[in-house]
């Protein structure tokens, strides 16, 4: 199995970054793909960015598009989600997940964290 935790979140202004990590243990050799998703209340969870491992390609939603930048770090074994100018939008829980690579969508992904809130304040 696969274990996932998140963490980085907090409280900023509106403008201000947050830095967010999932660091993932047990056998992660099945998973090529990992993303974080969120979701807000009243929302349903949407995808925000994703990384796959087999050709070093990403994906981001197109609301966090030049904010946002997923990354690996292989030596720590997390990934990485740098988060720039948040929008009040922004609030969300952010989830980090790790799948086949087949799809984004949360059926897609078989292991999830527990969760880091984000809140972004105007």
């Amino acid at each position: 199995q696969v274990q996932l935790l998140e963490s980085g979140g907090g409280s900023v202004q509106a403008g201000g970054s947050l830095r967010l990590s999932c660091a993932a243990s047990g056998d992660t050799s099945s998973s090529n793909c990992m993303a974080w998703f969120r979701q807000a209340p009243g929302k349903e969870r949407e995808v925000v960015a994703a990384i796959y491992f087999g050709g070093y390609s990403t994906y981001y939603a197109d609301s966090v598009k030049g904010r946002f930048t997923i990354s690996q770090d292989i030596t720590k074994n997390t990934v990485e989600l740098q988060m720039n100018s948040l929008k009040p939008e922004d609030t969300a829980m952010y989830y980090c997940a790790a799948g086949s690579g087949l799809g984004l969508s949360q059926k897609d992904f078989g292991y999830w964290g527990q969760g880091t809130q984000v809140t972004v304040s105007s």
